[in-house]
């Protein structure tokens, strides 16, 4: 036996230690009698797998119970009033209208930003909807005179009245309307506030409405 290779006694000591942190196994992958599992082994990963599986149980019994007490919140209160957008609608006197929130209430175009909140919720007066009238109004809700720069509300253009003052919303070729309605006489009006057609009251009261007298002589009255 030779002389003895220095440092050889650290070198075992630590080939030692080795084979107790990494034991050999016996060829067939078994670990070494004597010898620890490491902590992670099958015992571990049942435990692990486990705890896990009933998370996940938990937290779909947590999900479902949750969307079960969603489902019967709705069922007792409803659903939330959906708030559509600005509609228009037709109102009993076959005018332009605004539709309220409530999809019943049809409040007259001219009604609409006149300081009344007509509908229940007063989205007739809505801020951001009167803050620069006409600009702001919906369209439908607005009718351009002769005049450019003049505008009324579209409920009020055929209506008979010179709303316009130029008569533009009565008369081609700025509008079409109908013929006079059963209450109205046509005539070339001698009055500011009608256009062609005067209504029938004013027929044989003994003042000209018309240009022509014909309210005084012809019109059968009301």
């Amino acid at each position: 036996m030779g002389p003895p290779v220095p440092g050889g006694w650290s070198w075992e000591l630590e080939a030692r230690d080795m084979n107790k942190i990494f034991p050999q196994g016996d060829g067939n992958g078994n670990a070494a009698a004597g010898t620890k599992a490491l902590p992670g082994g099958e015992g571990f990963g049942s435990l692990c797998c486990s705890r896990r599986g009933a998370c996940l149980s938990a937290f779909l019994l947590l999900l479902l119970v949750t969307l079960a007490a969603l489902i019967a919140l709705v069922t007792i209160l409803g659903l939330p009033p959906r708030t559509p957008g600005v509609q228009t609608c037709v109102t009993l006197m076959n005018r332009t209208g605004f539709l309220c929130h409530d999809r019943r209430s049809c409040v007259p175009a001219s009604r609409v930003c006149d300081g009344v909140r007509t509908c229940a919720q007063g989205e007739d007066e809505d801020e951001a909807m009167c803050r620069d009238v006409p600009q702001s109004l919906p369209s439908f809700l607005v009718a351009r005179c002769g005049d450019p720069t003049s505008w009324i509300y579209s409920d009020q253009k055929c209506d008979g009245i010179n709303n316009c003052g130029d008569c533009s919303d009565e008369l081609s070729p700025v509008t079409a309307c109908p013929p006079c309605g059963p209450g109205w006489w046509r005539c070339p009006s001698t009055v500011f506030k009608y256009c062609d057609c005067i209504p029938r009251v004013l027929c044989r009261d003994h003042t000209q409405h018309c240009s022509d007298w014909s309210d005084e002589y012809s019109c059968p009255g009301p």
